[in-house]
């Protein structure tokens, strides 16, 4: 004859389940910390291809002003 199945009880379930969220919140925060890292670089480069983009343009733009005194 088998054993008699043991009853799964509240505790058993708390138990699995925090070691599940554990393993996922690791996960988590490592892509969490990726993707900051990420991101930041992206906006870097974004600034600075806007800021040689306006500097450009400033200068194609800029009108030279001559001033002469009469």
């Amino acid at each position: 004859m088998s054993p008699e199945p043991q009853k799964i009880t509240r505790d058993d379930i708390e138990a699995k389940f925090r070691e599940l969220t554990g393993e996922a919140s690791d996960e988590l925060e490592s892509t969490r910390s990726q993707a900051v890292t990420v991101g930041l670089a992206v906006g870097v480069a974004l600034v600075a291809v806007v800021f040689l983009i306006g500097r450009r343009n400033g200068r194609r733009r800029s009108a030279v002003v001559e001033v002469r005194r009469i």
